[in-house]
């Protein structure tokens, strides 16, 4: 049989996946500890051997891997109007699978340099100015940057007009930078695909190289990417399928970790109240949003910080001790590879995780309201609608482990008290319960007809069906 190989090395556990090639059939899984702290290799090695059946590194005719250990790909955006161009920073920065750490608006002072450099990221998107339009602000942005040579790298995706200069200041002060067409280049336009594809590249040249992952890289291929952009692709492959295979249609993708929660949407979003204005820059196809303090081990504590009464939904939580709760998330906070032993344990991480779902949904969705104008009330969108959504997939330990899945997806779903929010109504849900979303993401470009098959698994193994909150 031919097979592939993958591995995501996550922040807590090195998951390997062996796919048939001839049929997209998941014919292996494992599992084992990241070694973060040694050798990444060792973990990989580790939860190969646990896949069995003599399926090896060498013996594979693909292999891939992606990588959010070591915290994932850290990044600055800056931009020159936080809801124009620092917003189409951002979404090319999370669309890319990176993590943003900080954004920065209007003329950076030696305060904000100062607080760049304090972020220890490793890649600056500098943005500002549609094509024609302001240039002064970007080009200051870029002097102040190479003034203080910053450690970063630097992809420059602001007003073509001033590309020359900005980079030049910034590539004779030493730092790294590349150059891509602008993420705004007018008012109604967003082109977030050649940075997204610059980030990706620079991860793979020279971040992987940083965090120590060269080794891991090269015994897969070469081939590591970022995790949730491995999650992304599956996401858009899904919905979309292939020639002989069609997809769900839109949908959303809920990824819980244990360092954040990702969200990721794959639908227009337009407005579908008749008469509805949308407000803001334009939303991307697929996007993605990511929350730094919402995971189910390194920022447990996160969650239980949004946990306030309104949230406390959960039956076997009514006669809970609070305490208990903040001490198990402490515990798992300081050892992330503790999975819950007992019925309280797992009443306390379902807790969690359907708290990061509900919270991280909320903050992805749009939003919409009523406002007046002089011809009378009108409807205001911000964001994307995702009432329409066909179907929500679950993907994450928890989804793989524990099997209430989709009791923790319903907190995706519309409710009446949350008026506003923008949130799939009448959704199929889908639990990964395999685990396969980030492998088939990883196939996506060099086997497409075997990834979706890999990826109907989440549909096999989900709920299939209209299940409302």
């Amino acid at each position: 049989m031919r097979y592939a190989l993958t591995c995501d090395f996550g922040s807590t556990f090195t998951k390997v996946r062996v796919v048939s090639l001839d049929d997209g059939a998941l014919v292996a899984s494992s599992q084992s500890p990241t070694t973060t702290s040694t050798d990444l290799r060792v973990g990989l090695q580790r939860a190969v051997d646990l896949a069995g059946n003599g399926y090896s590194l060498d013996g594979a005719h693909h292999l891939a891997g992606c990588s959010s250990a070591a915290g994932g790909l850290r990044m600055v955006a800056v931009g020159l109007v936080p809801s124009l161009t620092v917003s189409a920073a951002r979404e090319a920065a999370l669309g890319a699978g990176a993590r943003l750490v900080g954004t920065f608006s209007h003329r950076l002072t030696d305060e904000d340099v100062a607080a760049i450099d304090q972020l220890g990221c490793d890649l600056i998107l500098l943005a500002g100015g549609t094509d024609g339009g302001d240039s002064d602000v970007v080009l200051h942005n870029a002097e102040r940057l190479a003034q203080r040579r910053v450690g970063a790298a630097v992809i420059y995706a602001g007003n073509r007009e001033v590309t020359q200069a900005a980079t030049a200041s910034l590539s004779a002060a030493g730092v790294l930078t590349v150059a891509v067409p602008n993420v705004l280049p007018n008012l109604r336009e967003l082109d977030l695909e050649p940075a997204r594809v610059a980030i990706r590249e620079l991860f793979l040249r020279h971040i992987v190289c940083a965090k120590g992952m060269e080794l891991a890289a090269d015994a897969l291929g070469g081939t590591l990417v970022p995790t949730p952009l491995a999650v992304l692709d599956a996401a858009v492959l899904m919905s979309g399928g292939v020639a002989t295979d069609r997809g769900v249609g839109d949908l959303m993708v809920v990824d819980v970790g244990g360092a954040t929660t990702d969200v990721h949407s794959v639908a227009a979003g337009s407005p579908v109240q008749p008469g509805t204005v949308w407000q803001g820059i334009p939303e991307p196809h697929a996007k993605r949003t990511v929350e730094g303090d919402l995971g189910l081990r390194v920022n447990a504590g996160g969650i239980v910080d949004t946990l306030t009464s309104s949230l406390r939904f959960h039956p076997e939580l009514e006669d809970a001790d609070e305490a208990a709760l903040s001490a198990y998330a402490d515990r798992v906070s300081s050892r992330t590879e503790l999975l819950p032993s007992g019925r309280s344990e797992s009443t306390f991480d379902r807790t969690l995780a359907a708290t990061a779902v509900d919270v991280a949904v909320g903050r992805h969705v749009g939003r919409i309201r009523r406002s007046f104008s002089p011809h009378g009330e009108v409807l205001v969108q911000t964001g994307k609608d995702l009432s329409n959504v066909r179907a929500v997939v679950g993907t994450g330990g928890l989804f793989a482990h524990q099997d209430a899945g989709i009791d923790v997806l319903r907190r995706s779903l519309a409710r009446p008290e949350l008026e506003g929010e923008l949130r799939p109504v009448d959704a199929d849900l889908l639990v990964d319960g395999e685990y396969v979303m980030a492998a088939g993401g990883l196939l996506s470009s060099t086997h497409p007809e075997v990834a979706l098959a890999l990826l109907r698994t989440t549909q096999r193994s989900g709920l299939v069906g209209k299940e409302l909150g």
